[in-house]
């Protein structure tokens, strides 16, 4: 009985598999070539054929669809990871939020540096939908964090541009840690100089 779930899941596995294959090929080569990329170059970047890139993207249009929806679930998930349970205090998704955009990620360095090559990729009704769903997704939890909604964008914001500068290299590890504190300290309900 066994063998026969393992092979069920077996078509499954390499499904999603090939999947995230041509979605991490796709990411990166249009990271260094932009969105007009060829479907053949990723194919073989993935190690599939263009027909198997195909199979699970019928067209460009569905695949950068795919690519905003993963790299917006693959931050989330990121946001996730450095949720302290422990902390019992209003701003508990904010500091997490702060810690995941400061982290250095590859998550986050991906979503930053791939962002200016995806510039028309928002003009797809579909991936506008996705990008006001996720928007909205943010807005309704971290305003159910506790906290004021202007320190909640104010750090929000600030953490995304650390995040952003870190990925473009243009601040150091050091800057970006002491940054952090601050923004963390402030999502604690502190203030500045206190």
């Amino acid at each position: 009985m066994t063998e026969a779930v393992s092979a069920e899941e077996r078509p499954t596995r390499n499904a999603e598999r090939t999947r995230a294959a041509v979605l991490a090929a796709a990411t990166e080569a249009m990271s260094e070539r932009g969105t007009g990329v060829s479907l053949d170059h990723i194919a073989k970047s993935a190690g599939v054929s263009k027909s198997g890139l195909l199979h699970h993207f019928p067209n460009r249009e569905a695949l950068l669809v795919a690519l905003v929806d993963d790299a917006q679930q693959q931050l989330r998930e990121n946001v996730m990871n450095h949720l302290d349970l422990s902390e019992n205090t209003p701003g508990k998704l904010l500091r997490a939020y702060v810690r995941a955009m400061t982290s250095g990620s590859e998550a986050t360095v991906q979503y930053f540096t791939a962002a200016p090559t995806w510039a028309g990729v928002y003009q797809i009704p579909r991936v506008a939908e996705i990008a006001a769903a996720d928007t909205q997704w943010w807005n309704e939890h971290l305003a159910a964090d506790g906290l004021d909604p202007a320190r909640i964008m104010i750090i929000r914001r600030a953490a995304e541009g650390l995040a952003a500068a870190a990925a473009y290299g243009d601040e150091t590890p050091e800057a970006v840690a002491q940054a952090r504190d601050i923004l963390l300290h402030l999502a604690n309900g502190g203030e500045l100089g206190a």
